[in-house]
């Protein structure tokens, strides 16, 4: 009996297509993020620079709250500090970064932190209704709630190397309970760049110490800071996505010491030891910088973490699926020897997978042939997202390593394509008879697939 010829799928035009495409990879973020806790750390210039820009930002911070994202904002106010200090015709000075706050620096840091906090407030107030996330003219309209206080006890920064700090100061503690509780309420977290003392005094603290202090009391799950003038990027000016502590230290030499990104990647590495799980530098003039930081593979800023964010490891059942989209594309053409799901099943434990982030973009096979001394190298395959970056080179590596530790003598592989990029890397081309007879046996005359050799050095 002839089957009757299903409906055509219905096909969507370019925007749709980008639409679905952008909210699949969003989705394993999504889920992962919520009930985390994020600390963001802003400047006092977005308040100061208009344009927009700060409804922009309260939009996307109230997509993350309703998002299920635990939230604590911490806002600069130097901008505005500054403005008043010049209007007073007041005395402005540094050391070190830091500001030296006398009695007349001091006015203006209450009154300029005052004047942010409220607007700030008043703006993301607003959040919800700006994102769409509630229906204008409804009778019971939501807005973020917004809690702040004396959260942050300061001590004072004193005299150092001859330099008195006056009514400068640092974090002496947070208090995570009473931040938590309104956290566990549904409420985001405002801090100013002030602390407060038992005995009543007020101190200036920088924001980036008030956000890492808190990021690390509270085990935050990600620091962010907002950065005025960007990224860091490698001398060429590439991107760099992902920088250990040891990384940033090397990277730092060519900053001044005294900039904003040098000031914030000092700090990320202090949260980055201190027990913060992921610590990132996001450009704050990007638009949507913070959603595409956080819920993109490779964002679009600096991560600092001490995880590997990219890591091998020995593939399991739960890796089949992922393994099988990766090879696919180089079955149908010809590259790859296909394989069915149930085989894959079987001979798993053959594979490693290069992870990213929870996704497998690489993989590679070996089969050993013991008595022979001998293994087959397979089945190698990156995402094309991911290539050019010798993330190959890593997944042989870590083979060779695993083959040394099974007492293998030689690699193989079968290549009918790949055979430049394997003698690139120690392969010499062999004969068929070179082959373990097992494998002899199998040999495709039809597919006649070229044959190449790698011996490995001795473990010593």
């Amino acid at each position: 009996m002839k089957m009757p010829t299903p409906p055509p799928v219905d096909t969507v035009d370019v925007g749709h297509n980008g639409f679905v495409y952008s909210l699949r990879r969003a989705a394993p973020y999504i889920g992962a993020h919520r009930g985390s806790t994020f600390v963001l750390m802003l400047g006092g210039e977005i308040m100061a620079e208009g344009g927009g820009s700060i409804e922009r930002l309260a939009r996307d911070i109230a997509l993350l709250a309703s998002l299920g994202v635990r939230l604590v904002l911490v806002h600069g106010a130097r901008p505005q500090i500054e403005a008043r200090l010049a209007a007073a015709n007041a005395s402005i000075e540094y050391h070190h970064g830091l500001r030296v706050t006398n009695d007349d620096a001091l006015t203006c840091v209450l009154e300029a932190a005052g004047t942010v906090r409220v607007l700030l407030e008043a703006r993301l107030s607003s959040g919800l209704t700006i994102a769409g996330l509630t229906t204008p003219g409804a009778s019971q309209r939501r807005s973020l709630r917004i809690a702040s206080g004396n959260l942050i006890t300061a001590q004072p920064l004193g005299v150092r190397e001859g330099i008195d700090y006056q009514h400068s100061g640092e974090v002496r503690k947070v208090d995570t309970t009473a931040i938590n509780a309104r956290l566990d309420a549904g409420e985001v977290v405002l801090l100013s760049p002030l602390g407060y003392s038992p005995t009543g005094e007020v101190f200036n603290v920088a924001a980036e110490d008030i956000a890492v202090a808190t990021a690390v009391a509270l085990k935050a799950d990600k620091l962010a800071f907002l950065s005025e003038s960007g990224c860091l990027t490698d001398q060429e000016g590439h991107s760099l996505p992902q920088l250990g502590p040891d990384d940033v230290a090397l990277h730092l030499e060519r900053l001044d010491a005294d900039s904003e990104l040098s000031q914030q990647l000092h700090r990320a590495v202090t949260a980055s030891t201190g027990g913060v799980k992921r610590v990132h530098i996001v450009p704050r003039r990007r638009d949507g910088g913070l959603l595409l930081e956080f819920f993109t593979r490779d964002g679009i800023g600096n991560l600092i973490t001490g995880d590997a964010y990219d890591a091998i490891r020995g593939a399991n059942i739960d890796d089949v699926g992922g393994i099988l989209q990766l090879i696919a594309p180089l079955e149908e053409q010809g590259v790859l020897v296909r394989r069915s799901r149930e085989q894959l099943e079987l001979e798993i434990n053959y594979f490693s997978v290069l992870e990213r982030d929870g996704l497998v973009i690489g993989c590679i096979a070996l089969y050993p042939y013991v008595d022979d001394k001998i293994a087959e190298v397979a089945c190698v395959a990156i995402s094309e997202d991911y290539k050019g970056e010798n993330r190959g080179d890593w997944l042989l590596t870590r083979l060779e390593q695993q083959a040394k530790q099974q007492g293998i003598e030689q690699l193989f592989v079968l290549t009918t394509r790949t055979g430049q990029w394997f003698k690139q890397r120690g392969f010499k081309p062999a004969d068929v008879d070179a082959l373990p007879v097992k494998k002899q046996a199998m040999y495709n005359l039809q597919r006649n697939s070229k044959v190449f050799v790698k011996t490995l050095a001795t473990v010593e």
